[in-house]
């Protein structure tokens, strides 16, 4: 059986900022941050259609969709109802067939069980998953490369 991948979307597979980038200064004006400090940027409708590829992801999430049972695990902001189906179609457009029916979307991610999540973060339940996880643009994880290379020795030692 194979061991179970969980990947995140948002400066993972996806670069955020390449989406935030494209609107206006006055488009995201009213997603700032607030009073309380919290940054709303992520609630700017449609922005998560409009992000590019992380360097690396979608080779990487090819490859690791070959060895492991892999799911895309994101969590869409709740103030921003165009996120959930904006991320459903970029995986389609970005991920293909290979991501078909992979996606999860969760702001609890400690509920799922697997044995690995790639993250940027510890959020949204990251810090308490049960399985490793494998913390991207942290060392030693700092990119994809060396993403992979991880995965590549743990099958190595599953053999």
């Amino acid at each position: 059986m194979k061991k179970i991948v969980y990947i995140d979307m948002d400066n993972t597979l996806a670069d955020f900022e390449s989406g935030v980038k494209t609107f206006a200064d006055e488009e995201r004006a009213p997603f700032g941050v607030d009073e309380n400090g919290k940054d709303h940027t992520d609630e700017i409708p449609g922005l998560f259609s409009r992000m590019k590829e992380m360097t690396g992801a979608k080779e990487s999430f090819e490859w690791l969709a070959e060895h492991f049972d892999v799911y895309i695990l994101s969590t869409a902001p709740w103030g921003n109802p165009s996120a959930w189906t904006d991320k459903l179609n970029w995986v389609k457009t970005h991920l293909g067939e290979p991501a078909r029916k992979r996606l999860i979307l969760s702001h609890h991610k400690d509920l799922l069980r697997g044995d690995y999540i790639i993250d940027d973060s510890t959020k949204n339940g990251v810090a308490e998953f049960q399985g490793k996880h494998i913390q991207i643009g942290t060392e030693p994880y700092k990119d994809w490369p060396a993403v992979i290379d991880f995965f590549k020795g743990e099958l190595k030692s599953l053999t």
